[in-house]
């Protein structure tokens, strides 16, 4: 049956209303969401899940999470990306020639 007049889109055959109550999981989430810890889903070779699962949890146990984090970063993390003049500046120079010789362009008959 649809309601015809102020409000056509309303319709309420089939339709409930939605359901205003958090669920446990919602619930759950946020608090984790709270506490800075965010659902990460990956997807590997059967032969290497109890690795990550292992990885997972000394990233998440209080007294390995500095050394597997230190681990974890030294070998895999992508250096940040910085800017040219930093760049320019952490770069060795010794031994190289800055200096050129002062071009004026060819001689033209005006």
């Amino acid at each position: 049956m649809v309601i015809s007049g102020i409000f056509p889109e309303m319709i309420l055959e089939g339709e409930t209303m939605p359901n205003a109550r958090k669920t446990p999981l919602d619930t759950f989430r946020s608090r984790q969401k709270r506490h800075g810890i965010v659902r990460v889903e990956v997807q590997v070779r059967k032969e290497d899940a109890a690795l990550v699962r292992s990885i997972a949890r000394a990233l998440g146990d209080p007294e390995r999470e500095a050394e597997a984090r230190s681990l974890l970063k030294a070998r895999f993390a992508v250096p940040r990306a910085t800017g040219l003049k930093a760049l320019l500046a952490s770069a060795p120079l010794e031994g190289i020639d800055l200096d050129r010789p002062r071009d004026l362009g060819r001689a033209i008959d005006l």
